[in-house]
């Protein structure tokens, strides 16, 4: 009877023990510099945060489909451009042909003009025409099941007010200065800041340095996050300080390519930023050495020419999360605050 006994006593302990966290998975796939960020909940619901560039021979939408399948998906539920330049909206035509899409979400009209941008907008508005298309402006919410996913910037407009948990006095728009304004599709980028339980994550695309710190002064409508995704791929004319280090992410995760954003004057806003805890990185950045590029294991890729590698978070509800890189496998956990 012990036999037994001891077997059933087992039983009723596993049978007590949690569950396994459900977690909100983030894939950051490595584009060589333009972006393409995978978001996919406990549901299966899925959100990619722009579709990297095109040619290549489909390089790009090969590495996003590749990271779909890897997390479970036969198709993307909402496909957000954040804005129209060519390696954010330029390999849509090309991930179509690979995986069906089923809503199009960005910030309205193209506000570039010519031949490039008219090219680029025909492509976007074709693809967008085989599903639904949504177009946002910021306090509106992309419908995504099982997170908030709340626009926090879209066609050069900001939130007018602050977010739960933002609205405090920033001290360091007192010495924040200004750059020419930037006339581009950048300055118009669709940011969201998504929230699943208690964790926070940002992505405002390329938007640049004075739209930020609209965002961030005089007051921080933005709050603290904990995974940041830097603005513009780590290039110095987006990342203030007003707002990198008033949002103070845990984790930040840099869209960089090898010749492409990296740069040494953002990676110390970035590396300074009160309460990080790892700063991670797609590529290693030529323009930073050894002095401004994170340590091999945060680095997934080290060549010119990158691998496809990925970074990977995720995150709890509670604010926990774990970030997992592919070349090397090396994975971290971050406990919640």
């Amino acid at each position: 009877m012990k036999p037994i006994v001891l077997a059933l006593g087992m039983l009723a302990a596993a049978l007590m023990l949690p569950a396994a966290e459900k977690t909100m998975d983030v894939y950051f796939i490595d584009v060589e510099g333009g972006q393409a960020t995978l978001l996919v909940t406990p549901e299966k619901q899925s959100l990619l945060i722009d579709t990297g560039w095109p040619g290549f021979g489909d390089r790009d939408a090969d590495r996003i489909v590749k990271a779909a399948k890897k997390a479970g998906l036969k198709k993307i539920d909402f496909l957000l451009i954040t804005h129209y330049h060519r390696d954010h909206v330029g390999g849509i035509t090309q991930l179509l042909s690979k995986m069906s899409v089923g809503t199009f979400v960005d910030h309205g009209p193209n506000r570039e003009t010519g031949a490039a941008a008219d090219q680029l907008m025909e492509s976007y508005t074709k693809a967008a025409s085989s599903g639904q298309r949504l177009i946002v402006k910021p306090g509106d919410r992309v419908p995504l099941k099982g997170a908030d996913v709340l626009v926090i910037t879209s066609d050069g407009n900001i939130i007018d007010k602050p977010v739960p948990g933002g609205g405090q006095a920033n001290p360091l728009c007192a010495s924040a200065q200004k750059k020419a304004d930037d006339p581009t599709e950048n300055a118009r980028s669709l940011g969201v800041l998504v929230s699943f339980g208690s964790f926070k994550f940002i992505d405002i695309g390329d938007l640049t340095w004075n739209k930020e710190l609209e965002l961030a002064c005089p007051s921080n409508k933005v709050g603290p996050v904990d995974l940041y995704v830097t603005t513009h791929h780590g290039m110095d004319v987006s990342g203030p300080e007003a707002l990198v280090h008033a949002i103070h992410p845990r984790v930040a995760i840099m869209n960089n390519g090898s010749r492409k954003g990296g740069s040494p004057a953002a990676w110390k806003i970035v590396k300074s930023s009160p309460g990080l805890e790892d700063l991670w990185q797609l590529h290693f950045a030529n323009a930073g050495g050894q002095d401004n590029n994170v340590a091999n294991a945060f680095l997934a890729d080290l060549n010119e020419t990158g691998e496809g590698n990925y970074i990977k978070v995720s995150a709890a509800k509670t604010g926990a999360m774990t970030v997992f890189n592919s070349r090397n496998r090396h994975t971290k956990t971050y406990a919640a605050k």
